[in-house]
């Protein structure tokens, strides 16, 4: 049921695409380097082409462990329509939800997609406030609260993450480059060291459970180079207080385009990461059954900060998103450990671009 509804609105969509005239093209770099300002910035932008809330996170309950993904995306479609109909799909919400069950050794993921409009999906301006039917993402109180249900999939979360630090500005009080072109940048904060509260539901059986969390916010008119075919990205949550962020744009051939990051300790200021400063060097390697696609699950991280080891906790964390975002990716829980082999911090690692290159 879900697979035909989903199908039937990529359908309409892809007509009003064939049909109608667009106006979407790169941001100017001067334009686009206004100063953040809070709390607006919380909100939408739909000025932008692209923009996410993404929101990362383990959750503990009775000594087990998963890792969650809530994810809301926001694309402008460039569609003007002459008429001035309100069914024109000037705006899509795009969502995805993940659990990474550790000890069942299973992803379970879903997805949805829908217009901007008729209460069915919107992304408000003022604050964080992401609706896609009955998924949400809403910002109240200084707090996230998250709720996503899953029928297909057959879990439930709701889930309240609060600050406990400073919003960490990355790049240049928030500007942050993705590419060797002045235009290639994104706007990008982030929350990390959030604590969560709140339930588990798992194939009916509901948990009360707690956790830490990561908060990107990330908005853009120029993201991807035409020669990356995809990133890898960590956010990581150090067991210290400190954050680690770290992520290359990545061509057909391994290389690198682009790299980027940030450290922050705990109380301190942000040091944040020239191209030059940041290497990957994968190690295992796990293939996926279901795309053939091969994604390295442990990586050596060199920063500035130090050198790390990532190590994904589950092999299989890889999302099918073709029937929204249109791509396949590994997104899931993992270890950060220091040059000893200790462990030292839990957060995500995404790794984009493998089964296919990735287009916005």
């Amino acid at each position: 049921m879900l697979g035909r509804m989903l199908r039937r609105e990529l359908l309409t969509l892809l007509t009003w695409l064939t049909a109608a005239p667009s106006r979407v093209g790169a941001a100017e770099a001067e334009t686009a380097r206004g100063a953040m300002r809070f709390p607006a910035d919380f909100g939408a932008h739909p000025a932008s082409r692209t923009e996410w809330w993404y929101l990362t996170g383990s959750l503990n309950a009775s000594a087990r462990l998963w890792g969650f993904q809530v994810t809301f995306f926001r694309s402008a479609t460039g569609i003007v329509d002459a008429q001035g109909s309100r069914f024109a799909p000037t705006e899509l919400v795009f969502a995805h939800a993940a659990l990474s069950d550790l000890e069942g050794r299973r992803l379970r993921h879903d997805q949805r997609i829908a217009r901007s409009g008729f209460g069915i999906a919107r992304a408000q301006t003022d604050d964080t406030d992401v609706l896609l039917r009955d998924w949400r993402l809403l910002r109240s109180g200084g707090a996230y609260q998250a709720t996503v249900a899953s029928d297909s999939a057959n879990f439930a979360l709701d889930l309240r993450a609060a600050p406990t630090q400073p919003l960490l500005l990355q790049g240049e009080a928030g500007v942050s480059r993705k590419g060797p072109r002045p235009e290639q940048i994104s706007h990008y904060y982030s929350e990390p060291q959030l604590a969560v509260q709140g339930r588990l539901t798992l194939e009916g059986a509901a948990l009360e459970v707690q956790g830490r969390a990561w908060l990107d916010h990330e908005w853009s008119d120029a993201y991807l180079d035409p020669q990356a075919v995809g990133w890898d990205w960590i956010g990581m949550n150090l067991d210290d207080g400190s954050a680690l962020t770290a992520f290359r744009m990545r061509r057909a051939d391994g290389s690198v385009l682009h790299a980027g990051g940030s450290h922050r300790r705990r109380g301190e200021p942000v040091r944040n990461f020239g191209s030059d400063e940041v290497g990957f060097m994968p190690g295992r390697v796990w293939q996926s059954a279901a795309s053939r696609a091969r994604y390295p699950v442990q990586w050596q991280v060199q920063t500035p900060a130090g050198r790390f080891t990532v190590e994904a906790l589950l092999d299989d964390q890889e999302l099918d998103s073709r029937a929204s975002t249109g791509a396949i990716y590994w997104e899931g829980l993992a270890e950060l450990r220091d040059a000893s082999g200790q462990r030292i911090g839990r957060g995500y690692l995404e790794m984009t671009g493998y089964a296919a290159a990735l287009r916005f």
